[in-house]
């Protein structure tokens, strides 16, 4: 039990309640203790809440896709940020209890020739969500705003036509019937160091490493540009942007799930 467990009998020093001794005393919260060489309890306990928060969050998540599953809804959750925002890991914790043959994630890797001859947006179309399908794309079309300038791989000429098309392009999305939920994921250029290095350290986790990561902090300033050309050209009131601030990892978490379900207007009493 925590309160057997402290060290020179601090348990009364913490101020807990009654109600964080049980959260403490669970499974989930036992290994949150015991799982950091660092003995932390107020830590532990914020990570408790977290779990307990995500849940309530994920069991609502079920019940939108129930309901765009009844409604023939088709829904795109798109996230955009620099390397190492946590795109991915916010990505899991919203798919990871939903139904899977209802939904995708899109992550889709640099064009084919074939590819670079078409429409730019042609090949994301082609990923566009049917009936009863959710879709979520890690990095989107808006590649070609920001990642694709400021590394060069698109002309200047390609980048003024996509800027002058993207807002036709999402308000006939939005025509067409399909719900379209744009994420940005913010992060600081101290904490992108800190996972870029974390990373690395880590071998099952080094294989994330790019050409594009490595340049990431080299060319922070010039992202820093295009992304401010970006939010002012394409934050409409139609089609908004909304900005999580990510530098810590579950609070970012809860906030995109948290604005998925008031972005899409799905019955809360939703029986799953």
């Amino acid at each position: 039990m925590i309160n057997m467990n402290l060290e020179n009998n601090k348990f009364e020093e913490l101020n807990l309640s009654e109600t964080d001794v049980e959260k403490l005393n669970s499974k989930d919260g036992l290994l949150a203790v015991l799982s950091r060489e660092t003995y932390n309890v107020g830590r532990a306990l914020r990570y408790v809440n977290y779990l307990e928060k995500l849940e309530e969050l994920q069991i609502e998540l079920i019940k939108l896709q129930t309901w765009a599953i009844n409604n023939n809804e088709r829904i795109i959750v798109l996230f955009e940020g620099r390397d190492a925002a946590g795109k991915g890991g916010a990505i899991r914790r919203i798919t990871e209890r939903i139904n899977p043959r209802h939904m995708r994630i899109v992550a889709l890797p640099k064009p084919s020739e074939e590819q670079k001859t078409q429409w730019y947006f042609q090949r994301y179309v082609e990923q566009f969500p049917k009936a009863g399908e959710l879709v979520l794309f890690d990095r989107s079309w808006y590649n070609r705003a920001v990642v694709e300038p400021v590394n060069g791989f698109c002309t200047e000429e390609q980048y003024k036509i996509f800027m002058k098309q993207v807002n036709g392009f999402e308000k006939m999305i939005l025509q067409s019937g399909i719900r379209l939920v744009k994420i940005y994921m913010s992060i600081s250029k101290r904490e992108q160091q800190k996972r870029f290095d974390e990373i690395k350290k880590d071998p099952l986790k080094q294989w994330k490493m790019t050409s594009v990561d490595e340049r990431a902090q080299s060319l922070w300033d010039d992202y820093t540009v295009y992304k401010k050309k970006m939010f002012k050209k394409t934050n409409t009131e139609q089609s908004p942007w909304k900005i999580i601030r990510a530098n810590r990892k579950t609070e970012a978490r809860v906030s995109c799930i948290e604005h998925i379900l008031d972005s899409i207007p799905y019955d809360k009493n939703t029986e799953i």
